[in-house]
């Protein structure tokens, strides 16, 4: 079996487990920011697909408005 560099064995040192540490909450903030986001984009998707209900429903009222106020005339 092979000596160690200068017959010490190797150690983990703190700054290099507090920077290991600082990536782990570092990468687990990301996903939570992921995630929260992408609950956003479903909402926002949500949102819109009800914006555009109101749209096309307040199209229909007034193409109906116009329709029954031609027959009025017609009639």
């Amino acid at each position: 079996m092979a000596e160690p560099r200068g017959g010490y064995e190797p150690f983990d040192c703190a700054p290099a487990l507090r920077l290991e540490a600082h990536e782990r909450v570092t990468s687990l903030r990301f996903e939570g920011i992921s995630e929260r986001l992408d609950r956003i984009e479903g909402l926002i998707e949500r949102l819109e697909r009800r914006m555009w209900l109101a749209v096309y429903g307040v199209a229909a009222a007034v193409m109906a408005d116009v329709f029954l106020g031609l027959l009025k005339a017609t009639g």
